[in-house]
C-alpha cells in the first residue's frame, strides 16, 4: 500500500529519541487552568504560564520564550456529564478543575512534521537535501475541528542557529513525491530547463534535482529556491534554483520532500534553559 499523501500539516509527532536512545513514549502531565480561554492541539508546541500549561504563541527561540515539549491530549472530568473524558484537544473554557495536559516533554525527542510554503499557509511544500544539519521556523496556525494542530516546519526559514527553532535531522524519504524529467540546458546556473513534465503538475520550492546515473540517483546540489512554478506545458519549463554541483544532464528526477525529522534546538526547551 502507498504512504498516504501528506494533505496538511499536523503539528508536531514524537517519533523517536536522539544518540540512540531508548524510546518508549513516554509523557508528564501538567495541570490546564479551569476555564483556560485557548483551545490547544494535538502537536501544539507547549509551555508554563503561572504553574499551568498554555499553547505556546509564535516560535520557541529564545530564552524568554520556551516550550516544555508537545501536547498529546488531555483528561478531565465533563462538567456536564460528571464522567472522565480523554480529548485528543482541550477545547477552550472547560468548567473543570481538574484538566491535565499530556505532554512529551523529553528535550531530545525527534519529532516529524510537515513541511509549509509559509508560517501562516497549510498548503505542503517540500524540504531541500540542503536543508540538512540547518534550522527551520515552525508555523503559526492553529488546530482543526479533528483536534491536531495546524503548524509546520516552514520551508525557506532555514536560519542561523539563534533563528530557527527546530534543527534538520533527516528527510522522510517514505512520503516523498518523485517526477521524471529530461534535461535541456541550465547546469551549474541559477536556473534549470527541463521538459517533459505533466501540465497542471505543480513543483514547489526546496524540490530537489537529481541525475539518473545507470539505475542510482544523484543529488546534483540543485533546488528549486523561487515560488511554487505550475507546469503549463509538456515542453520546457524554467525552474529557478541553486546552482549545480555537479554536471546535470539527460534523465532527471525531480524529488519533493513533504515531511522531515527535526529535534528543538538547544536553549528552545525549558529543560535547556538554566
Amino acid at each position: 500500500m502507498a504512504y498516504p499523501t501528506v494533505a496538511a500539516p499536523y503539528g508536531f509527532k514524537p517519533v523517536n529519541l536522539i544518540g540512540g536512545q531508548v524510546f518508549s513514549g513516554s509523557t508528564r502531565e501538567y495541570p490546564i487552568a479551569y476555564n483556560s480561554g485557548t483551545a490547544i492541539y494535538y502537536g501544539d508546541l507547549v509551555t508554563l504560564s503561572a504553574g499551568f500549561i498554555i499553547p505556546i504563541a509564535s516560535l520557541p527561540v529564545t530564552t524568554s520564550n520556551t516550550t516544555v515539549g508537545v501536547f498529546l491530549g488531555c483528561h478531565y472530568t465533563n462538567p456536564g456529564t460528571k464522567q472522565r473524558l480523554f480529548s485528543q484537544f482541550y477545547p477552550a473554557t472547560t468548567a473543570a478543575g481538574d484538566i491535565t495536559a499530556i505532554v512529551c516533554d523529553d528535550p531530545d525527542t525527534v519529532f516529524q512534521v510537515a513541511c509549509t510554503a509559509s508560517a501562516a499557509s497549510a498548503t505542503i511544500g517540500s524540504t531541500s537535501a540542503l536543508s540538512l544539519g540547518l534550522n527551520l521556523a515552525g508555523g503559526t496556525l492553529t488546530g482543526t475541528a479533528g483536534g491536531n494542530n495546524g503548524r509546520g516546519a516552514v520551508v525557506g526559514a532555514s536560519a542561523t542557529t539563534s533563528g530557527g527553532g527546530f534543527r534538520v535531522l533527516a528527510l522522510v524519504p517514505e512520503s516523498q513525491v518523485s517526477s521524471t524529467a529530461t534535461y535541456v540546458s541550465g547546469t551549474g546556473s541559477a536556473s534549470v530547463v527541463v521538459s517533459g513534465l505533466s501540465v497542471g503538475q505543480v513543483i514547489p520550492v526546496g524540490t530537489d534535482i537529481y541525475n539518473v546515473v545507470g539505475d542510482q540517483l544523484q543529488f546534483t546540489g540543485s533546488s528549486v529556491i523561487t515560488s511554487p512554478v505550475t507546469v503549463t506545458t509538456t515542453g520546457n519549463t524554467t525552474l529557478a534554483t541553486t546552482s549545480s554541483t555537479v554536471t546535470i544532464a539527460g534523465t532527471v528526477v525531480l524529488v519533493q520532500t513533504p515531511e522531515v525529522l527535526v529535534k528543538l534546538n538547544f536553549g528552545a526547551h525549558r529543560y535547556y534553559v538554566a
